[in-house]
């Protein structure tokens, strides 16, 4: 499907969505949250697509919310008739990925500004990197609001204070790249002109992998967070023997042996 706010390309196995309203710091308008969804059901359908990279147009990765275009809560309302359809009952999610049921890592891409729901890819993405020139702050309580379903997950990525300070500060407290590199919140910081080439490098070395593997390994780790080990343990050894039975798992040792780079199917 064509998009405006938006712009979806599939190279090879890996889907690139860039954040397109530069003019708007990328805010989150309801159009641009429709095809935020249509693009990642699209990649997730996609059998030939087997990662996903998000990253921004311009100066901004995403500024959270258009304040322009959304209700007095600060939070954007599905288009449907107001609390008719599950989803709007849940925690609002915006822009963030649907990675609790999505099985395709998701790679963010930082490349300028990232704030209020902005910060969504950076908690739930599977690999982050960040411009040398990305800042990160959250601005809810500047301009009168609760800070929520951001700030929890920020909790969960960052030390508790150093989340606690963030979010009390609101617009005061900004976080550089580098920081957020030190504090574990993104894995590597790049130079700007550099980072959506390291992004597509970084998804082919996880492409060269076996895709059903990555899938089953990406879902025991983010499945096992919330509950006990041992339950965690036998979720993950579940996903192992679903993945034993394809032929991407008879091809990897088959690789290994012939000393050749693996074909992966993802069969």
């Amino acid at each position: 499907m064509p998009f405006d706010t938006i712009d979806y390309t599939v190279d090879g196995h890996t889907a690139t969505i860039t954040l397109n309203r530069p003019d708007a710091l990328n805010a989150l308008s309801p159009q641009m949250i429709t095809e935020l969804r249509a693009a990642y059901a699209e990649a997730e359908n996609d059998d030939k697509v087997w990662l996903l990279i998000v990253t921004g147009a311009g100066r901004a990765f995403c500024t959270g919310a258009d304040v322009k275009a959304i209700p007095g809560d600060g939070k954007v309302i599905n288009e449907r008739p107001y609390l008719s359809t599950y989803d709007q009952w849940e925690a609002p999610q915006e822009g963030t990925p649907p990675f609790r049921t999505m099985t395709k890592p998701v790679l963010t891409a930082v490349n300028g500004v990232c704030c209020g729901a902005g910060l969504d890819w950076v908690t739930t993405g599977d690999i982050v990197i960040a411009s040398d020139r990305a800042s990160f702050f959250d601005p809810h309580v500047s301009i009168g609001l609760v800070a929520g379903r951001e700030v929890v997950r920020l909790a969960r990525v960052l030390p508790r204070t150093v989340a606690l300070r963030m979010a009390l500060m609101g617009k005061h407290e900004r976080i550089s790249a580098q920081r957020a590199y030190e504090l574990g919140m993104i894995t590597e910081v790049v130079e700007h002109d550099r980072l959506l080439e390291r992004a597509h490098e970084i998804a082919g070395i996880v492409n060269s992998n076996a895709p059903l593997a990555v899938r089953g390994t990406r879902l025991a780790i983010l499945k096992g967070l919330n509950i006990p080990l041992h339950e965690a343990e036998m979720l993950a050894e579940s996903f192992r023997e679903r993945v034993t039975r394809t032929e991407d798992a008879l091809e990897g040792p088959k690789a290994f042996i012939e000393k050749r780079t693996p074909d992966w199917q993802c069969r």
